[in-house]
């Protein structure tokens, strides 16, 4: 069955995300959430307020929920306090900055009330995509699940990449068997959101340096040193 759609591209180094008729599962394009647990992540309840004209109701509630300082504005604090896991585990504060790093369109470090409601339907959406591909329910993301998930969106890695994709954003990878009572092991859902994004990254910053298309490129110290602390 094929879920439409996806980032457009393809061929070479696995290609971009999807991409072309049958391309199957895409994660959601650009610039995302069943609220509260049960779901693989989303935003924690909080106290509604009233929305200003010609606000959707519901997404100011959560707004003003997030904003606790009540400054108008939210900060990666705040959005890291309102963002929970389907585990109730809070989120990686390193995706939340990637989150407020795509929909800070104005660079203040804060997202106001529009910026908020594109991160809302974002995180919506990768929900929707880590669904999919949480085959066993488990609210993680294992191994296999998420080469799946990447062969997929058009990331062909080799076996010795996934599992340093793996190792790097499942926290527990390596640290021995779960404890009872412990989240599952696997990568949760905001780290697969941040692993998607970079990956997404990187390719896309290779691509703009392989001008043939051969899967090689040549770069000095300084180009690598500059695609790899540009991406997130």
């Amino acid at each position: 069955m094929s879920y439409g759609g996806g980032y457009g591209g393809g061929g070479g180094y696995g290609g971009g995300y999807g991409g072309g008729a049958g391309a199957g599962y895409g994660p959601p394009p650009g610039a995302p959430p069943s609220y509260g647990g049960g779901g693989p992540g989303g935003f924690s309840a909080g106290p509604p307020q009233g929305p200003p004209p010609g606000a959707d109701p519901q997404l100011w509630n959560w707004f003003a929920a997030v904003d606790t300082d009540r400054s108008g504005n939210i900060s990666a604090l705040e959005l890291q306090k309102a963002l929970i896991n389907g585990d109730w585990t809070p989120f990686d504060l390193d995706t939340v900055k990637l989150l407020m790093s795509i929909f800070d369109t104005d660079r203040s470090g804060t997202i106001g009330f529009a910026e908020f409601a594109g991160l809302w339907k974002y995180i919506k959406d990768w929900q929707n995509v880590f669904r999919h591909f949480d085959r066993d329910h488990s609210g993680s993301i294992d191994g296999r699940e998420l080469q799946q998930a990447l062969g997929q969106f058009g990331y062909n890695l080799s076996p010795q990449l996934l599992h340093l994709v793996e190792k790097k954003y499942d926290v527990d990878k390596g640290s021995g068997p779960v404890a009872p009572g412990a989240p599952p092991a696997g990568i949760t859902f905001d780290r697969f959101v941040r692993a998607c994004v970079v990956i997404k990254t990187l390719t896309e910053s290779f691509q703009r340096l392989d001008d043939n298309r051969d899967g090689w490129i040549q770069i000095n110290y300084d180009q690598f040193m500059q695609t790899v602390l540009s991406s997130p």
